[in-house]
């Protein structure tokens, strides 16, 4: 995936096709994330929404294998999860939000989740999410992924993360500051 119009959460077309084949295949090959959704009507919608095909090119471009896991009656929205195996390899060694980052007095690291999932234009998963997606097979078993963080919790200085060990699903906390080559975050978009 090539990088998008600069300055502008557009893509070319050549990259729009490109993408939409990948979404397609991946929708194909995995039709028990999305029982009862139709491929042609996503797309239509995806075609009315352009920049919403950016958001998914950065979820791909990072390694997030973004899928439709379901649909919302309430708002006529698709959702998109990320569903690599394990944590995206484009967003590991972040810490937890700019606070964290800032306050780091040495090796910071490059960026922090919450300013990477808004500038890709997605929402961080909550550990309700995770749980959820983790009924559609098993993420990070060598894995781990930051989840949105209650802010209480956040103002002590903690930040929340999730993987699945053991065939079960944990929540964990860390400092906000922290950051490791096996950890990243797994977003969501809905369209």
């Amino acid at each position: 995936m090539n990088k998008a119009h600069s300055n502008k959460k557009e893509l070319y077309p050549e990259q729009h096709e490109e993408l939409l084949g990948i979404l397609k295949t991946r929708f194909e090959k995995n039709l028990d994330r999305h029982k009862g959704i139709d491929w042609a009507t996503v797309q239509a919608k995806l075609e009315a929404h352009p920049e919403k095909l950016w958001s998914l090119n950065e979820m791909e471009r990072t390694g997030g294998e973004p899928d439709i896991i379901g649909y919302d009656k309430n708002t006529g929205e698709y959702i998109f999860y990320d569903c690599s195996a394990e944590s995206p390899k484009g967003r590991r060694n972040v810490c937890y939000d700019r606070e964290a980052l800032d306050a780091r007095k040495e090796f910071k690291p490059e960026n922090n989740a919450v300013d990477m999932v808004a500038t890709m234009g997605i929402e961080l998963l909550t550990e309700e999410q995770y749980r959820e997606l983790q009924k559609l097979g098993k993420f990070d078993t060598k894995t781990s992924s930051w989840v949105k963080t209650p802010a209480d919790i956040r103002k002590l200085g903690g930040a929340l993360f999730c993987d699945r060990r053991y065939n079960a699903v944990f929540l964990y906390h860390n400092g906000a500051q922290s950051y490791y080559a096996s950890r990243a975050f797994r977003g969501l978009l809905r369209v």
